[in-house]
């Protein structure tokens, strides 16, 4: 029988997975502008995408509702539905947020790994995590933010696509 004073955490991992095939811009700047973590990029490609194509908080928005038991963001949000047609996917993260909330969880931390050739996000890194930080109502140092490339191996390697992972590591808390 568990002791109170030894009871297990109740813990939940997640893990999130989102990539975008990239395709150029117009040169007349027709084409989807490349945000990540909520940071527009300078680059010529841009996602292919129903939403804004965030893969950053897609994947995290992903790994928290798989770490709930709940259905994906494709079903979540379908791109079937016209409200999610070049959505901020900031809305998402939001609602990941509150079902987070209503599950009497929080996070404690979060993994984030980026793979692309380019741009490089060395620069932007940190504006990532605070955009990530402030929409799920954490502190910064509960996110962490890499990003590697794919050595020129396949379609991310050749700069055509962006991938992302994330984990996220759920706490049940109380009222």
């Amino acid at each position: 029988m568990p002791n109170a004073a030894h009871s297990t955490p109740n813990l939940r991992i997640g893990h999130g997975y989102d990539l975008h095939r990239l395709e150029l811009n117009e040169p007349q700047g027709g084409g989807r502008p490349f945000i990540l973590g909520g940071v527009r990029l300078e680059h010529t490609m841009g996602p292919v995408a129903h939403s804004d194509g965030d893969a950053v908080y897609h994947a995290v928005v992903d790994a928290i509702l798989g770490a709930l038991g709940k259905p994906d963001i494709g079903q979540s949000f379908p791109d079937t539905e016209a409200a999610n047609k070049n959505a901020d996917s900031a809305r998402f993260m939001t609602a990941a947020r509150e079902t987070l909330k209503a599950s009497c969880y929080a996070i404690q931390n979060l993994d984030i790994t980026v793979i692309c050739e380019r741009p490089k996000l060395a620069t932007v890194k940190a504006r990532m995590i605070s955009n990530i930080a402030r929409l799920l109502a954490l502190d910064v140092s509960q996110v962490n933010l890499k990003a590697k490339t794919h050595e020129s191996v396949d379609a991310v390697g050749e700069g055509r696509a962006v991938e992302v992972h994330a984990v996220v590591l759920l706490l049940g808390i109380r009222d």
